[in-house]
């Protein structure tokens, strides 16, 4: 009998592997970052091989290092960064180009011209997104246009595209050697080319993007077997899909509608689960898909992306050397009372939700002279409340639904200073789950449950356990007065870009 369940967990920054028992608990981690390439101001890109290179590593390094069995695995499932795009020659398995990350603005120009033709939310009843540098599918056009050769390739079939999720299961179950090619529908649904309704790539927009269809990958379950893997974990069905936040909705147990959580990760993402029916947003959220179990109905759920947030304490770092390693900065923003007035607006790449302004830019406003580096530091983790309680906001006027709490993960969220601004902020509890690691939690999930390793949500449900959880203590005058100021900050960052 099978004792485990896996994930390889594909993000923005590293890659891991983990190993979770029936209970949920974590038994093998290993995990290994890779670069960040910046051609331009704005450009994003990583080595999709590099990539590969490092899924191996973590995988040969999660078993050695946690002693356990390839035959004790019941199933794998894959989870990644979304919307980052890779496109290689199916014969050699060599990328055309390096992937273009989610965070990368270098398509503006094709999302401004086809939004000349009825708008930004142009395409947004069919896909529900509005037209914008995140999505893959002007990042597919992109490559098409600029890469010479492979336009005429990509109708052949003989290049194809994938979301992060497609490179690595095509790898892991062959690649040039039979590798399935393949997506999930919440992966498919971040591209701007799948049709919420039918859950199929939607010809009228492929058309308009001139994306050829030959060159898509199949439109699948988030949990069903695709394939038996290859190398280290030869012969382990590959069988579980999720987009990174949507495999944190599920690895968090929020399988009814109204349930929600935020992964506090690169960027911040929080999701609300809407049930079987898309909810189109009139308040600057995204409709997407929240998971699909193998032959059961779609599950929809709403989204409010913020661009950047864990990359900012990043940024702090690496760029202006404020402190060694990203955990200090707790400390050093917990030596001021408060941020000093100042206020941090990272659009470093531009504004997502609620905004989609990608012609706005990073900020730091109300500067004077009594600033110090300390107050630097809080306003950045004050700017990840602030812009999750614009989200939250947002969500609360498209479903109508009050949120009474938030469940909350991801790897800031062991940063105590910002969990209670966060509660202090928005006015609700916020709670922590004893795994914070939900995103491979979920992938491992979907995969589990593909291959009968778990029955059913209740055992998944009976696996989630609340290890901490932050009360609000702010006044509700002093809230209002703060977030009044962040808004206000927020708006100088508009049209920065001409």
């Amino acid at each position: 009998m099978a004792k485990y369940a896996a994930a390889v967990d594909q993000g923005t920054t590293s890659t891991r592997f983990m190993i979770f028992d029936h209970s949920g608990k974590v038994v093998g981690v290993f995990q290994k970052e890779h670069e960040q390439i910046f051609p331009k101001p704005g450009w994003v890109e990583h080595n999709p091989m590099e990539i590969w290179e490092r899924t191996q590593e973590v995988i040969k390094g999660g078993l050695k290092k946690s002693g356990v069995s390839p035959k004790d695995i019941a199933a794998v499932g894959v989870t990644n960064q979304r919307e980052t795009t890779v496109v290689w020659e199916k014969a050699t398995g060599k990328p055309v180009y390096n992937a273009i990350v989610w965070q990368d603005t270098r398509t503006d120009k094709i999302c401004d011209e086809l939004a000349k033709d009825g708008g930004q939310d142009r395409f947004r009843s069919k896909v529900g997104l509005p037209l914008a540098t995140y999505f893959s599918g002007p990042k597919i056009k992109w490559i098409l246009d600029n890469v010479p050769g492979i336009r005429e390739k990509a109708e052949k079939g003989e290049v194809l595209f994938g979301n992060i999720d497609s490179w690595v299961i095509w790898n892991l179950t062959g690649g040039t050697k039979g590798g399935v090619h393949v997506t999930d529908v919440t992966n498919a649904s971040r591209t701007m080319l799948m049709n919420l309704e039918t859950l199929q790539w939607d010809d009228e927009i492929l058309k308009l993007m001139s994306v050829p269809k030959a060159m898509l990958p199949k439109i699948m379950a988030s949990s069903e077997e695709y394939g038996k893997a290859v190398g280290d974990l030869d012969g382990i069905p590959v069988a579980g899909d999720l987009g990174d936040q949507q495999a944190a909705l599920f690895g968090q147990a929020c399988y009814t509608a109204g349930e929600a959580k935020n992964t506090y990760g690169t960027g911040c993402f929080m999701l609300l689960n809407t049930g079987e029916k898309p909810v189109q947003s009139k308040n600057g959220l995204l409709t997407t898909l929240g998971y699909k179990i193998g032959s059961q109905k779609a599950v929809y759920a709403l989204e409010g992306s913020i661009a950047i947030t864990g990359a900012l304490v990043q940024w702090l770092r690496d760029n202006l050397k404020f402190f060694e390693e990203s955990p200090q900065i707790e400390a050093l923003a917990s030596s001021v009372e408060d941020s000093g007035g100042i206020y941090f607006v990272p659009a470093f790449s531009g504004l997502f939700a609620p905004y989609w302004k990608s012609d706005a830019r990073g900020a730091l406003v109300g500067l004077t002279r009594y600033v110090t580096k300390a107050h630097i530091a809080r306003a950045a983790l004050e700017a990840t409340a602030y812009q999750t309680r614009e989200v939250l906001d947002a969500m609360n006027k498209d479903s109508g639904v009050a949120l009474t709490a938030l469940k909350v993960d991801g790897g800031m969220v062991f940063n105590e200073l910002l969990m209670q601004f966060q509660s202090d902020v928005l006015g609700v509890p916020v709670i922590r789950p004893v795994v914070a690691e939900t995103t491979a939690l979920g992938a491992a999930y979907a995969a589990g449950l593909a291959v009968g390793f778990w029955k059913d949500f209740s055992e998944l449900r009976a696996n989630w356990g609340k290890d901490k959880e932050w009360k609000p203590k702010m006044e509700a005058t002093l809230r209002e007065k703060l977030y009044k100021g962040w808004k206000k900050a927020v708006e100088r960052t508009f049209g920065w870009i001409e």
